[in-house]
């Protein structure tokens, strides 16, 4: 159930930052507009660039250890034939009074 909230996580923040830096939202929130040169910095193409290159390794991420997930599943985990297993019980064990 962890490994689940944790694939939810990395594909959920991995759109965020792929679509966010796109949207007018990036462009009109409080910080960029109180500080004149920190707009100038988050609105070039090549910052958004980076940040949306963060959410397709955080998307990349995400899918990974979703495909991990499936495969454990259904990976058959063979028995060794060298070792034994416990010794069967005999109703004779029993019968001793």
């Amino acid at each position: 159930m962890r490994r689940l909230f944790l694939i939810a996580f990395f594909l959920e923040v991995g759109f965020v930052l792929i679509v966010v830096p796109w949207s007018s939202y990036w462009d009109r929130n409080y910080f960029a507009q109180a500080m004149p040169l920190l707009h100038a910095a988050i609105t070039n193409d090549f910052v958004r660039g980076a940040v949306s290159g963060l959410g397709l390794i955080n998307v990349a991420a995400g899918v990974s250890e979703l495909v991990s997930l499936m495969l454990s599943r259904h990976v058959e985990r063979p028995v060794p034939s060298d070792v034994e297993g416990p010794a069967p019980i005999r109703p004779s064990h029993f019968a001793e009074d």
